[in-house]
């Protein structure tokens, strides 16, 4: 199967490989943390998440960097008006940030760097336009990127450069500036900038929004990236602006694939701060909301179209997780001893079928829609009674490769680190008192620590090592070894897991 993503520089889908086989390095346009994020922003990371899940899922290594903009306007006003000191202000909402995400399960990145302690490498890059001509120092003593110089510019947004105006977060006064279109890369500091600035070779002043990104972006990922995300409305100026300052120093390519995400939409408007029409994940949850929910919510619709946001379709993404995660409780319910190979044939045929909406540009709406016909078939054949225990496992490892890329099951967003390794000591412990009692029970313990020998592990894992466990427990209690099938329910309920021994089988929570 061929990866394919819709490139915003060639305005198509362009078949995807890294410049390095198998490992791909992503930049990611961060917050800027002067407030909660809303929902729009967190539509954003979501897709980041997505798209990092899924290159993993093909077997690519990913190093991502996202960017924490912790000095602008916005901050060093509201920071002001707390009476804070920039840094104290801006760590609040980071803080904010990292638990909003944790709450959306999105996976840690490999670097989040800030633009405070990046600023010695931003006056670097800026001494060097200088002194290449792609940059001049206006009469208030601000530097700005002198547009006319790079002919390239305006490739990402197809923009006419002779049209071009003062944008959004460049300095308005226009006669500091040889041209009204040129931007800002360094800002003489003023008055309302308060104790905010930096003493450099190139004045006193602090960074402009855009050169914060070029630098932190080519300092972890070298000067060209695979792949540069962010939402449509960054595409101009600040992508545009990156471009121009990334590549006027190397002349090499500074982004071969751009990907951008849509609005959410709020009663036919985007989302946004300025408008007012925005909701935090603070509200949702108030409103009753399951964060995972609202995951679902954020990542089923394609992300180059619009979402519109509303409880009703909040309400939905929660009944389609409960669906998969009532899948989930019935195949560890499944007790039958012969085993359907139409299972096997439903599970190669939704892997296949999953794989491919993917690699059509992340087409996950597709996606989706193929895991839920398995569901469906699953479930049918469950009624039937014609499933065997085999089977169920096959179908359990299926749906949990897939929230791999989803992360909306519960257990493995909420899995703390010391558990994990209480369970895989006493995996371990068990075993060795299974040795000398019953070889077929040893046995299968003995082949799952040899396929974990060695690695570090995984959450996503977790279900499958308690699904072995409960098993190991269950046909213990029928040979009546009761002295080590209530020592595995007790050591569980240590870690915080619980058994519950129901009609159709036992299923376990996390307390």
């Amino acid at each position: 199967m061929v990866l394919k993503f819709h490139n915003t520089l060639t305005r198509k889908k362009d078949e995807f490989k890294p410049l390095k086989r198998d490992f791909v390095r992503i930049y990611s346009c961060g917050p800027t943390v002067y407030d909660y994020p809303h929902v729009g922003n967190l539509r954003a990371f979501v897709f980041y998440d997505l798209l990092r899940r899924y290159l993993k899922y093909r077997g690519f290594k990913v190093k991502q960097v996202m960017n924490i903009t912790d000095v602008d306007d916005k901050t060093i006003r509201n920071s002001r008006k707390e009476g804070l000191t920039l840094k104290n202000f801006t760590q609040k909402y980071v803080d904010i940030f990292f638990d909003e995400l944790k709450e959306m399960n999105v996976e840690k990145f490999e670097i989040y760097p800030k633009a405070t302690e990046h600023i010695r490498e931003m006056v670097d890059l800026v001494k060097v336009l200088l002194k290449k001509g792609f940059a001049y120092k206006g009469r208030d003593g601000s530097i700005y990127y002198k547009i006319s110089k790079f002919k390239k510019y305006g490739k990402l947004s197809k923009l006419d450069v002779s049209k071009l105006k003062a944008g959004a977060r460049v300095s308005q006064d226009e006669y500091t500036k040889e041209e009204a279109r040129d931007f800002s890369l360094w800002k003489a500091w003023n008055p309302d900038d308060g104790n905010v600035f930096w003493e450099t070779d190139i004045g006193k002043g602090r960074p402009g929004w855009h050169i914060e990104c070029s630098v932190m972006s080519t300092k972890y990922l070298g000067p060209t990236l695979d792949i540069h995300t962010g939402g449509v409305d960054l595409i101009f100026p600040h992508h545009e602006n990156e471009i121009a300052q990334s590549e006027a120093p190397t002349g090499k390519p500074f982004v071969r694939f751009w990907l951008h995400n849509e609005h959410v939409m709020v009663e036919g408007k985007k989302m946004s701060k300025s408008l007012g029409n925005y909701l935090t994940l603070k509200d949702l949850i108030e409103r009753g909301h399951d964060p995972l929910a609202v995951r679902y919510a954020l990542l089923s619709t394609h992300y180059r179209s619009k979402l519109n946001i509303t409880d009703k379709a909040l309400w939905s993404a929660k009944q389609s997780v409960e669906k998969i995660r009532n899948f989930v409780d019935l195949l560890k319910e499944v007790k039958g001893k012969k085993d359907n190979r139409k299972v096997k044939e439903l599970i190669r045929k939704v892997q296949k079928s999953f794989g491919e909406a993917m690699d059509d540009d992340l087409d996950i709406g597709r996606g989706l829609a193929k895991i839920f016909d398995f569901i469906r078939e699953v479930n049918r054949l469950m009624d039937k009674k014609q499933i065997g225990k085999r089977n169920a496992q096959d179908c359990l490892k299926t749906i949990r490769k897939f929230d791999r890329v989803l992360g909306i099951l519960k257990i493995e967003r909420e899995v703390p680190p010391e558990t994990l390794g209480k369970l895989f000591t006493m995996l371990v412990d068990l075993h060795e008192t299974l040795r000398s009692k019953d070889r077929k029970f040893s046995g299968e313990l003995e082949r799952m620590l040899k396929r974990m020998k060695g690695k570090e592990i995984d959450p996503e894992h977790f279900g499958e090592l308690i699904d072995v466990v409960v098993r190991v427990r269950e046909d213990l209690r029928e040979k009546r070894m009761f002295d080590v099938s209530d020592k595995i329910r007790s050591d569980l309920k240590d870690m915080g897991i619980i058994l519950e021994d129901k009609e159709k089988g036992v299923r376990w929570r996390l307390v």
